[in-house]
């Protein structure tokens, strides 16, 4: 087993030198340029700054570079940062401050604005376009001992607050998850993934670390592509994927643009799925045109390293269920608890809680959070830390866990307590519905639905009765044309919420 995820790269660049690691739409990398281009950025790195575990934050995008950012902040004995090159000022300064990196990498395009952030941060910079890939600079300057348990990245997440939480995560954790990963979806040197999940979001480790673990290709779907589903499977079937590890928006994005009337995949044999709940009329849509892929669906917060359940879907699902998440990795347990986090009966919801060699070092800088959301299990009698997701869920007749809601989505109307996860499943059940979401009104006393689909609410309100009881039906309905997406593809809750309430 390895101790440090820069060993990948080392193996798979021994065993595949000249075979593409990954590729952009501007340039396609072997596992050698890979290699050498990292370790000559490690040593730019340690010509600025001395010490280890340190942070060093990669302005990322698209490409290729960027994923040697990280390489090369690993190779130095430091942590890397991603961080959106896009993202409001404002949002970048919170970041920035949470976590003053040492080091500053980006690419050419970013230049005015490093120099702009440095004025105010004084940090080290280094431009990865200006790396020379020569042959001679690919032995380390100093080789510094990386152990397991040290901090391989941070990646922050907002929540449900719109407060970036800075997630530690260290080498033992991914590469326990990639070894996992590895194993129970029989990923090989043989797959070639077709990457949508943009770096700053953690659903993107695992198609890094699987490509490096495995010797395999990575394509980065250029960004047009993925605005337009029909121009989106042209380009699958052209680079030949094997493997979609896709956030679940964008599998329901296909879906609902009716392209798999026109055209299939010809390749794909894996589409792992995670980052919200998959719908059984999404996952159906899919199957009837591409019956012959393996579907998995996977859950899990960014703090118990990317996911924590599976479900190699095995059984059908009519259009208004939800398909369970399943069971717990390996090396994880899931638990679900009441309040006073005692476990509940079967079939009884309670909180999903973790615990495994998965579980986040904590939040940078941020010991309060950390102490609220990491706790001891009650009645342990050794230090036993479980991390409590906030989530909501219970385990159907056969043993998986379904999810239900987030623990705040919990509302009291009319007096029945309702699961807005509920209405929303019976929501994006109906054909006429193409994505919805519920949240709850206090001052008015409502249940309010922002969707999109048909504009006829009674049309509405009519099949909803047919699935679920008239306490539960939203009360105000508001469509739009689309539904905003945050930064890490999910729906942006916390932005339709502010903009309701306006």
């Amino acid at each position: 087993m390895q101790t440090n995820l820069v060993e990948y790269l080392e193996i798979s660049a021994e065993k595949f030198p000249s075979k593409v690691a990954f590729s952009d739409e501007f340039k396609s990398y072997t596992y050698k340029d890979i290699q050498n281009i990292s370790i000559e950025i490690a040593n730019r790195i340690n010509n600025l700054i001395s010490g280890k575990n340190n942070p060093i934050a990669v302005l990322i995008d698209r490409n290729a570079l960027c994923l040697c950012g990280f390489f090369g902040s690993l190779y130095s004995g430091n942590f890397y940062i991603p961080i959106d090159n896009k993202m409001p000022e404002a949002r970048m300064k919170k970041l920035l401050n949470n976590v003053m990196p040492k080091v500053v990498l980006y690419l050419n395009d970013d230049k005015e604005l490093v120099d702009s952030l440095n004025k105010e941060y004084n940090f080290c910079s280094i431009n990865l376009e200006e790396t020379s890939n020569d042959v001679a600079q690919v032995e380390l300057i100093t080789k510094k001992e990386i152990i397991d348990v040290d901090p391989a990245y941070v990646i922050f997440t907002s929540g449900s607050t719109g407060d970036p939480k800075g997630i530690v995560i260290s080498h033992k954790s991914v590469i326990d998850f990639t070894e996992w990963m590895t194993d129970t979806f029989g990923l090989s040197s043989d797959d070639v993934m077709a990457n949508q999940a943009p770096f700053y979001f953690d659903l993107s480790v695992k198609d890094i670390y699987t490509t490096l673990k495995n010797g395999a290709t990575c394509h980065i779907i250029p960004r047009k592509t993925l605005m337009f589903p029909s121009v989106l499977v042209d380009y699958i079937n052209e680079i030949k994927a094997t493997s979609l590890i896709w956030a679940t928006s964008c599998f329901n994005l296909v879906s609902n643009s009716k392209v798999f009337e026109k055209k299939t995949l010809n390749t794909v044999n894996k589409v792992i799925l995670g980052g919200e709940t998959l719908f059984g009329k999404h996952l159906n849509n899919w199957k009837k045109y591409n019956p012959n892929i393996k579907y998995v669906n996977l859950y899990g917060p960014t703090e118990v390293t990317v996911d924590c359940t599976y479900y190699i879907i095995d059984k059908e699902y009519s259009d208004d269920e939800s398909v369970p998440i399943g069971i717990a990795c390996k090396n994880k347990e899931v638990l679900l608890l009441d309040d006073n986090l005692n476990e509940v009966p079967d079939g009884q919801i309670g909180q999903i809680c973790v615990r495994g060699t998965g579980l986040a070092k904590g939040y940078l800088n941020d010991n309060e959070k950390t102490n609220a959301s990491f706790v001891q299990l009650p009645n342990s009698k050794y230090p036993n830390l479980i991390y409590k997701t906030g989530d909501l869920g219970y385990k159907n007749k056969e043993g998986l866990i379904v999810f239900a809601a987030r623990k705040d989505d919990q509302i009291k109307h009319m007096g029945y307590r309702i699961e807005l996860g509920e209405i929303e499943r019976a929501l994006n059940s109906l054909e006429i519905i193409s994505n919805a979401i519920c949240f709850y009104d206090k001052n008015k006393d409502k249940i309010v639905c922002i969707y999109v689909g048909d504009e006829n609410q009674g049309k509405i309100t009519d099949e909803l009765q047919r699935i679920i009881p008239k306490y539960m039906l939203p009360n105000i309905f508001v469509v739009k044309d689309e539904l905003p997406l945050n930064a890490n593809g999910k729906i942006d809750r916390v932005k339709i919420k502010e903009e309701y309430f306006k």
